[in-house]
């Protein structure tokens, strides 16, 4: 039983499968129906009437038959043969044979996009042929009127054209020619032609109409204006030679005079109705005359500069090489009594050799001067340049002299540390006389010895000749590290001896009960009446400390408070 239901339900499946799949094939044919009658019901024979408003004959001809004839060959073929494929996959469907049915639905579906390309196309050539003729009509509307303008102005100005007025007439009568070509193209239904021929006169009158209208002004350019405003610069170069001016070395004259030749020529170029080299060699003359103007008033401004600035110049320069001269004075005294640095030394060195180097300069400049076979521009360049440099040896100048005096200024101020460092020393040597301690530990003695000592070798280092400051410096420095830390040593030695006579005092009240507390006490004073102020502060700290906790810091703050007092 179980069996004979399984095959049932395999059947209702399969049924099922195939009415969903002929249901597909339906619905695909009915769309590409609907494709075909879509395409059946554009009025393309309305669009391809179009072309009637044309010339038909030619190229035109050909291509409206062209067009005519693939359309009616997809209306009367190509659609009928769709509507059989469509009818052969409806049939298989109906009778389950699914392969057949998807082969003729795929090659319906080719055939429709091939018509709508070819449809594309025929309607995208046609769209081509009506624009490029509109296109072509209005290009000719706008050129015939240009010529005729073009015209007008060369006869109304014939004077200013000279020998080239012909060649313009004869462009403009070859354009009348070409345009006389355009309308036979368009009678005998070339259009395309026509057109491409429109674009390419549309373009050359362009350039017509720039060289017509630049003409006149280019001539009177090439043959008037700029050979005089060179023949004026050339004169102008003459009197500045005359005056005194350098000028030989920019070789203007030289160059003016190609320059007119090649105005020359380009006025030959122009009569040939040749306008393009004329065009450039005017602007690179036109910025070129501006360039030579330019150089000229720079010479002549640096000449300016010269007769005004040099005497000064030389004024500086003799007054920093007197500056020198006096600081050299100075160095060779300073020598013999103070040890000079190395850097000291280059710098001293590299200023002697700088201000020699901008006198001789100086007097190769003089020479260049009278001689006159250099530019001014070029000995304006020298003189601030001289300039600049002797500002910055003024200013190395003032520092290396500041050096120098600051030797003897080093020197004192060593001198008074060095005295306030004995002072020191003496000071604390009366502290020690007049604290009423029973004695000074050695290590006490020993630290002022060495003290002294060190500011024995800070005098010695001075007396020294010559004195070296560095050296100077450096034992003053170990000198006052030695101080000091005396100063340190003897301060702690006199408070460890002070606090410990108050501990001993005040411990003394726990003496006589106290048996433990007398005999540290007792070793205390002891170690107090060697000079071990150190360790006699600890055993009696330690004593009271376990007699009474916290009396130590008790007795410091009193002693801190009697010290303010």
């Amino acid at each position: 039983m179980a069996y004979v239901i399984g095959i049932i339900l395999v059947i209702i499946t399969l049924i099922i499968v195939g009415l969903i799949m002929r249901k597909r094939v339906y619905d695909e044919v009915d769309r590409q129906e609907n494709w075909k009658m879509d395409i059946m019901d554009r009025n393309i024979a309305s669009e391809l009437s179009r072309i009637k408003s044309l010339n038909l004959s030619g190229e035109t001809q050909e291509k409206f038959e062209s067009w005519k004839e693939r359309w009616e060959h997809i209306v009367e073929k190509d659609l009928t043969d769709i509507e059989e494929h469509l009818f052969d996959a409806e049939e298989a469907a109906d009778h389950y044979r699914f392969p057949s049915a998807k082969k003729a639905i795929s090659k319906t579906d080719q055939a429709l996009k091939t018509i709508e390309h070819d449809i594309e196309q025929i309607l995208n050539e046609l769209d081509e042929l009506m624009n490029s003729e509109e296109e072509s009509r209005h290009r000719v509307e706008e050129i015939q009127p240009n010529l005729k303008a073009l015209k007008k102005v060369l006869i109304q100005n014939r004077y200013q054209y000279g020998k080239a007025i012909t060649h313009f007439e004869e462009e403009i009568d070859t354009f009348e020619t070409q345009l006389d070509t355009y309308n036979e193209l368009v009678e005998s239904g070339n259009y395309i032609e026509a057109s491409q021929l429109v674009e390419t006169l549309y373009a050359k009158l362009e350039e017509l109409e720039e060289s017509i209208n630049d003409f006149p002004d280019l001539l009177t350019a090439c043959k008037n204006d700029l050979p005089n405003q060179l023949n004026e610069l050339l004169r102008g170069i003459r009197e500045m030679k005359d005056d005194g001016y350098r000028v030989e070395h920019l070789g203007f004259e030289k160059e003016i005079n190609i320059y007119i030749e090649r105005l020359s020529d380009c006025v030959k170029a122009l009569e040939q109705n040749k306008t393009e080299e004329p065009k450039n060699t005017v602007k690179d003359i036109d910025e070129r005359i501006k360039e030579m103007y330019l150089l000229l008033e720079k010479e002549a401004v640096a000449r300016n500069y010269l007769e005004t600035h040099y005497t000064t110049y030389a004024q500086d320069l003799s007054v920093i090489a007197n500056d020198f001269t006096e600081a050299k004075h100075e160095v060779e005294q300073l020598k013999e009594s103070y040890y000079f640095d190395d850097r000291d030394l280059e710098k001293y060195l590299s200023i002697d050799k700088a201000i020699n180097r901008l006198i001789n300069e100086k007097e190769m400049m003089d020479k260049q001067i009278s001689e006159s076979g250099t530019s001014h521009t070029e000995l304006r360049e020298q003189l601030e340049k001289g300039f600049s440099q002797v500002k910055e040896l003024e200013t190395e100048l003032v520092e290396f002299r500041d050096t120098i005096q600051s030797l003897r200024k080093d020197e004192l101020e060593a001198q008074e540390k060095l005295s306030a460092l004995r002072e020191k020393i003496n000071t604390t040597n009366r502290r020690i006389q007049k604290s009423n301690i029973p004695g000074v530990p050695r290590f006490i003695w020993g630290y002022m010895e060495e003290a002294s000592n060190k500011c024995k070798q800070v005098l010695s280092v001075i007396e020294k000749q010559p004195l070296d400051m560095n050296k100077v410096q450096h034992t003053l420095e170990e000198a006052k590290t030695a101080v000091d830390y005396l100063i340190e040593q003897t301060d702690m030695m006199l408070d460890q001896a002070y606090l410990t006579e108050q501990v001993i005092q005040y411990a003394n009240r726990y003496r006589s009960k106290v048996p433990a507390l007398a005999a540290e006490l007792s070793e205390a004073e002891n170690l107090f009446r060697q000079y071990d102020y150190e360790l006699a502060l600890e055993r009696a700290a330690k004593a009271i400390e376990d007699v009474e906790p916290g009396a130590l810091k008790k007795i410091e703050e009193y002693q801190s408070l009697s010290v303010l007092n």
